[in-house]
């Protein structure tokens, strides 16, 4: 083995001051750490079995030494039965005991100087870099989810409440004043309950040990970590008094729905600062420590409110309290000053934002509140409908998934479901998810119809066309001959479409689409016009949201404003403005086109009591089934489908989509969530456009008779009066 090399502290121990085994065994133990190629397992395992050879070595001589038995002995006398020899055990002398002191302790010097040696001790207590936390509010202004670690402000123990200093002592360390960090009773209690329950009942853990963990180690469950906490624990008690460990551990442990410290746990769960907690508030949030996501108050309150009571009891066998405040506050538990933890559905939500506001705030950090465009109840209600009729018909449509997106005309999001189940999955089907819209799509096909020229009057063949060896066809196999555009919109005829979309140019069409939102990549071929390029719900909902905007660009936006724990704004949404992406007569022509197609077209499913517009989209098979609606003040993505794309039952986007879309939309005006919009005209159906291969019907003109002349005339003649 090479020499090992002597550091300079080791040079300067005096091996004259110290007795020579001690300075050989401390030289020997910093040798080992200093060298950590000598593993510690294995310098470990070589002395046992040194040890070991050397208390064989001490039996057998002694054995030797008082196994000589005398001649009479060893020669019996005839006939005598013979005798087992009588069993001897080893005596150790004072110097064997001694060697085998020297033995133990000079491994207790190894492990505590190998453990001493890789404490993982810092220059200050700062820990880590703090990164951006995100409380999230409604637009209303109440908080409903948080992201991130939300940490607040740093407090003193003079700024600590002593209800809240008392309530954690009670019941986290109640002899925190009277041990140096480490309290041996407590150890020594605590194993005794846990061997008689058979389990993990009682931890011994100081707060002092409890804020080594917090500040210097891992989670992990090991015995070296444990032997490392109990060194920290002691070094932290000769480097702080008991006061700076308090509010360091209060400013450092964790409370629950993202609140590390104390300030942030008051701020989230009561809206106030830390100072203002009442005593029953104070004993909640003594009582999350134990188990924080579990008891967050806005995940389960009453098992919270349970908790507090017990830290209440504790506080008044420890003598904190007297009995007056103890029944005061049992009588009048601590509740939520903020809405409870945000439902399954709005997680989506949340998450959306969270990624909108971090790309807003780049390498921003610190705690942030967001307020956001979340409309509760609309929230509630989209994620009630969706669930309701995928209870219903999911079965036996074979639907999986349904996701949802609500937003004003300017692209306020108010409501979002991503999806059937937040807890099973939190991938998002309304931001994340790319699909094919299908007749969807035609929005785009006939608004660069209408932008060339075109109107919705004049009329188009409904009839077998094929563009570069493709050939499509109708939804229902027939063809309808000469139809409007209107009627071939609003009836979402197919072959019509793509007629037009030749006409347009699927350049022009494509550059439509950019210019109304959509970024997902469009495939230029023929299928263009039936929506075989995937989009996604949200930015497809934002495109459609242009009409009603008055044809205005429309960016999808779940972010009113932003402001720094000091008030200072840092992101407000900017209000009206944009650019105009479509001429308003072109605009008004597809409105027009839009609400044919809820009125008597393939949409006539999501009609309601007020004027609406909208398109339908289903996909090749089934696969995927889209409604996208709107009215004056709101408007609705819907999508349903499977996350492995396969065939629903024959779903259509005029079916369980337009259903979903019509019960959302006409309970938010029933129930007064939103006010009703203004009443527009309703567009009256043309007649039935008869099949393709039918002849026109001979047009026939009836004589009208002499009476039905005369009153005809004498109309004319009133009317002429007034003119």
């Amino acid at each position: 083995m090479s020499k090992v090399p002597v550091p300079d502290r080791l040079r300067r121990l005096n091996a004259e001051a110290l007795p020579k085994g001690l300075a050989d065994a401390l030289r020997l133990a910093h040798l080992v750490a200093f060298r950590r190629s000598l593993e510690f397992g294995t310098a470990a395992r070589r002395l046992g079995n040194r040890l070991a050879a050397a208390g064989r070595g001490l039996v057998r001589r002694s054995v030797r030494s008082r196994g000589a038995s005398s001649p009479a002995d060893s020669h019996p006398r005839a006939g005598a039965a013979p005798q087992a020899p009588p069993r001897r055990f080893p005596r150790f002398g004072a110097k064997n005991l001694a060697i085998a002191g020297l033995g133990g302790a000079l491994a207790v010097l190894l492990l505590l100087g190998y453990q001493a040696f890789n404490l993982p001790l810092p220059e200050d207590f700062a820990g880590d870099p703090r990164g951006l936390s995100l409380l999230l509010k409604t637009a209303e202004g109440e908080t409903f989810a948080s992201r991130g670690r939300f940490e607040g402000d740093s407090l003193t123990i003079d700024q600590l409440p002593a209800d809240l200093i008392n309530a954690v002592v009670a019941i986290e360390d109640r002899r925190f004043y009277d041990h140096g960090g480490v309290d041996l009773r407590g150890l020594l209690r605590a194993a005794w309950t846990n061997v008689r329950a058979g389990e993990i009942r009682q931890g011994g853990s100081t707060i002092t040990q409890q804020l080594a963990k917090l500040i210097f180690l891992s989670p992990e469950r090991t015995f070296e970590r444990k032997i490392q906490e109990l060194m920290l624990a002691l070094w932290l008690e000769r480097r702080l008094d008991k006061g700076e460990i308090l509010a360091l551990y209060l400013n450092k442990v964790y409370f629950g729905a993202g609140a590390y410290g104390v300030d942030a746990a008051a701020q989230r769960y009561f809206g106030k600062a830390a100072d203002a907690l009442s005593l029953a508030e104070a004993a909640m949030l003594a009582g999350l420590v134990k188990a924080p996501s579990q008891l967050a108050p806005t995940r389960d309150l009453e098992s919270a409110q349970r908790r507090a009571g017990l830290v209440l009891e504790a506080m008044l066998d420890a003598g904190f309290i007297d009995g007056t405040r103890y029944r005061e506050a049992r009588n009048a538990p601590a509740e939520l000053a903020v809405l409870p933890e945000a439902p399954a559905g709005a997680g989506y939500f949340a998450n959306w934002v969270e990624r909108e506001a971090r790309d807003l705030l780049g390498g921003l950090s610190g705690d942030v509140t967001v307020r956001t465009s979340l409309n509760p109840a609309l929230q509630r209600l989209a994620e009630s409908v969706v669930a309701r009729r995928l209870e219903a018909e999911g079965e036996t449509r074979k639907v999986g998934q349904a996701a949802l997106v609500a937003m004003t005309p300017d692209g306020a999001v108010l409501a979002m479901v991503g999806g059937r189940d937040y807890a099973a999955s939190q991938f998002n089907r309304a931001t994340q998810a790319l699909r094919q819209p299908g007749s969807a799509f035609k929005l785009f096909v006939y608004l660069a119809a209408l932008e060339s020229g075109m109107s919705p009057r004049p009329r188009i063949d409904d009839a077998p066309i094929t563009v570069e060896g493709w050939s499509p066809r109708n939804y229902d196999g027939r063809f309808y001959g000469q139809v409007t555009l209107e009627e071939a919109f609003a009836r979402s005829l197919n072959t019509a479409a793509v007629r037009v979309s030749e006409s347009a140019g699927r350049r022009e069409v494509v550059e439509t689409a950019r210019r109304l939102g959509l970024s997902s990549r469009l495939e230029a071929t023929p299928s263009l016009a039936l929506g075989t390029s995937e989009v996604s719900l949200l930015e497809l909902t934002g495109a459609y949201a242009t009409l009603p905007n008055r044809g205005f660009a429309v960016r999808p936006q779940g972010i009113l404003e932003i402001r720094e724990s000091s008030g200072r704004a840092l992101y407000r949404r900017q209000q009206g403005g944009g650019t105009p992406v479509v001429a308003q007569h072109d605009a008004r022509a597809i409105d027009g086109m839009l609400q044919a197609t809820v009125e008597w077209g393939t949409g006539k499913a999501a009609r309601f009591d007020w004027p609406a517009a909208g398109k339908t989209g289903t996909s090749q098979d089934s696969r995927d089934a889209w409604f996208i609606g709107y009215t004056a003040n709101l408007v609705v993505g819907v999508w349903t489908g499977n996350d492995d794309a396969a065939p629903m039952n024959g779903v259509t986007g005029g079916a369980l989509p337009a259903q979903i879309w019509r019960d959302f939309a006409s309970r938010a005006y029933s129930e007064g969530i939103l006010s009703p919009p203004t009443t527009r005209k309703r567009i009256a159906a043309p007649a039935e456009p008869r099949s393709w291969s039918e002849p026109a019907p001979r047009k026939t003109k009836r004589r009208r008779s002499g009476v039905e002349r005369f009153f005809k005339r004498l109309e004319k003649s009133i009317e002429s009066l007034f003119d």
